[in-house]
């Protein structure tokens, strides 16, 4: 059950810990982030007096808390149909297709998954102090795939902790242009913003002038061939890649810069390829597929692996291609 809209009690047993951070163990709905507010805003009373954030406990301290209750979203709930690939009162993980845009923002006022979470989730406890899903990680609008969503603080907190920690497995299915040399390898090149394409990012070589401007950050992709391709469309090579690290565009940015992009990638690849969308009746996009994520559930810290089908276009596509 939810604290937020509630009074709560409870005694802490914490001597020498700070009110804030003995409250964010006690009851890790809320972040210390939260807890702070709520004590600087005097929600918090420690044996019927205010206390500071940062005032050590003394001994055993009964406390009383005022938990406002969560705002709706100011956003509109679309009932958009959602693959769910599994649910439960603290996650929600989505098998997202190609085509759909994560979060609003300019130019995408709807539609979105976030639109859709707040129609599909009844049970949104919510995040800071409004009902809405929470985003613990993205894919860009043409990649398909899995995502897992929060529907609480703790939740968010506890996923955050993990990617944060690198301990999440992402797996991703990639066609990249080209026959890939060598077959396997660890891509190991720092990503940044490009200075002179603020749109893009790129990979950064340390030490250079561009480094410092474009604030680079270590990025590391393992790839794997799994099939090459050749035929009237060209030269293809199936790749499975593992992500280390989670920057911007990373696989799109680092397949491009060892010289094999993503098919279809007409930001990062070449623009004036085209893979033969057309034929199987389907709407171009770059061929990249979130397949598999594994993590620790929230509820219970039990490791869990999802695993999500390559769409049926990009089927099509491979069976077109060979």
């Amino acid at each position: 059950m939810s604290i937020k809209g509630q009074r709560v009690e409870l005694r802490l047993d914490a001597p020498g810990e700070r009110l804030d951070k003995a409250l964010a163990q006690a009851l890790p709905e809320l972040s210390r982030m939260q807890w702070q507010r709520l004590i600087k805003e005097e929600q918090v009373l420690v044996n019927g007096r205010c206390f500071k954030p940062s005032q050590r406990l003394e001994d055993t301290a009964d406390v009383v808390a005022h938990v406002p209750a969560a705002v709706e979203s100011d956003l509109t709930p679309e009932a958009i149909p959602l693959d769910v690939r599994y649910e439960d009162g603290q996650i929600i993980v989505v098998n997202k297709p190609a085509g759909m845009v994560v979060h609003p923002g300019t130019g995408h006022e709807s539609g979105t998954l976030v639109h859709a979470l707040l129609a599909h989730c009844s049970d949104l406890a919510g995040i800071g102090n409004t009902k809405r899903p929470g985003i613990v990680h993205r894919l860009d609008k043409e990649t398909s795939g899995l995502l897992v969503i929060a529907k609480n603080d703790h939740a968010q907190l506890y996923l955050q902790q993990q990617f944060k920690a690198r301990t999440v497995g992402k797996q991703y299915l990639a066609l990249a242009t080209g026959h890939v040399q060598p077959p396997a390898a660890l891509i190991d090149a720092p990503i940044g913003r490009n200075p002179m394409q603020r749109q893009k990012m790129s990979v950064i070589a340390p030490g250079t002038p561009r480094a410092a401007s474009a604030q680079a950050r270590p990025a590391q992709t393992h790839y794997q061939t799994l099939k090459q391709y050749s035929g009237p469309y060209g030269d293809y090579t199936l790749v499975e890649c593992a992500l280390h690290t989670g920057r911007t565009h990373q696989i799109r940015v680092h397949l491009a810069y060892i010289g094999y992009p993503v098919a279809g990638d007409r930001f990062y690849g070449r623009r004036k390829q085209k893979l033969p969308f057309e034929q199987i009746g389907a709407a171009p996009r770059h061929f990249l597929h979130a397949a598999a994520l594994t993590l620790r559930r929230p509820s219970d810290g039990a490791e869990m692996t999802f695993r999500a089908e390559l769409p049926p276009e990009l089927q099509a596509l491979l069976a077109l291609l060979q």
